[in-house]
């Protein structure tokens, strides 16, 4: 059986980070890595990357992207508690749920 990484995080989730310089930004999750252990945040951790000319790109240029954040510095934003939470898996109707352990949030 092979083991397969399982994060607090899922694509199109609001997070907030919670870590580095980018502390306090709220942003959409775009991609997560799972076996890196890191997601893509919305406009979070935007640096520029410098483009050769290719044919696709003729000019060539400087682009400014996001690059991944570690999941450990990222939280999942509850509204209802106006802050990120840590979260819990609980089994409920026979599916597993997240949910915020100070607000009782469901994520799910």
């Amino acid at each position: 059986m092979t083991w397969r990484a399982q994060l607090h995080v899922r694509k199109g989730d609001e997070v907030v980070v919670t870590a580095g310089n980018e502390r306090g930004k709220r942003g959409k999750v775009l991609r997560v890595d799972a076996k890196k252990r890191r997601v893509l945040v919305e406009g979070v951790n935007q640096h520029v990357k410098h483009l050769r000319k290719s044919p696709q790109n003729p000019q060539g240029g400087r682009v400014e992207r996001e690059f991944p954040v570690a999941a450990a510095s990222v939280l999942l934003w509850s509204e209802k508690a106006q802050k990120g939470v840590r979260t819990r898996f609980q089994v409920l109707d026979g599916r597993k749920v997240r949910v915020g352990i100070p607000c009782g949030t469901r994520f799910d």
